[in-house]
């Protein structure tokens, strides 16, 4: 069998660059998009996913097997913001995290059908899909929130024809947004409340990604998985 051909997304730093290295590591062909490496898409442009999708395809000579959805921001919006600039960062991070990621679903979803072939999503959502976020990170916990309904959509929706879709809602990671989180939020306050004592490592949210993208089995299909060291349970 031909070596799985991924896309995946977010991949010039932190979790997705971990990812990046697992994948590959495990035998796949994995082409990346970000603002350091692979191909270059900003996703703030409505165009990006499409002219992303499309550049993989080509790169990967017209098959996608999986995509996995991690790329994403972490800005906040404080509440005194002027309305419109309030308004404004809202609908960038939708449109970031959100509805880029949906784009990419949906683009993966059709190829699939066209071949008459089964695929997989893998979606990198946050624990604040569940316990929620800072008062200046309503748009952030949203967006995420929305990544989960929307995998356990997909995968509700197209089981039946091989189509998987799994999320992954990682706690504090030790990526370039954890640690200006955590030092702007007070870190020991917030390492206080993971009983494991310590933040995950990027490496720990990349085996449940590559996981996810070629070995899971099928009837894990809108699974869930948590990595935040017991901070949130559910």
């Amino acid at each position: 069998m031909a070596s799985p051909n991924i896309l995946l997304t977010g991949s010039s730093r932190g979790i997705g660059a971990a990812t990046f290295d697992a994948l590959n590591a495990a035998g796949a062909r994995t082409i990346g998009h970000g603002t350091q490496s692979g191909i270059p898409a900003d996703f703030t442009d409505p165009a990006a996913p499409r002219a992303l999708w499309d550049k993989a395809l080509e790169a990967l000579d017209g098959r996608i097997d999986a995509l996995v959805n991690n790329a994403g921001i972490f800005e906040a919006a404080p509440l005194d913001l002027d309305h419109d600039d309030w308004v404004a960062a809202w609908e960038k991070t939708m449109r970031v995290n959100l509805t880029a990621s949906a784009e990419l679903c949906r683009l993966a979803i059709r190829h699939w059908q066209q071949r008459g072939e089964g695929g997989r999503i893998v979606n990198i959502a946050s624990r604040a899909a569940y316990r929620g976020d800072s008062p200046a990170h309503w748009h952030y916990a949203a967006s995420k929130a929305g990544m989960v309904a929307m995998t356990k959509s997909i995968a509700r929706g197209y089981a039946r024809e091989g189509i998987l879709a799994f999320a992954i809602c990682p706690g504090f990671t030790m990526t370039g947004m954890a640690e200006d989180y955590l030092a702007s939020r007070g870190g020991d306050k917030l390492l206080a409340d993971i009983p494991l004592g310590r933040v995950a490592g990027t490496e720990e949210v990349a085996i449940l990604a590559k996981f996810c993208a070629l070995e899971a089995p099928p009837s894990m299909t809108g699974a869930v998985l948590d990595v935040n060291g017991a901070s949130y349970v559910r």
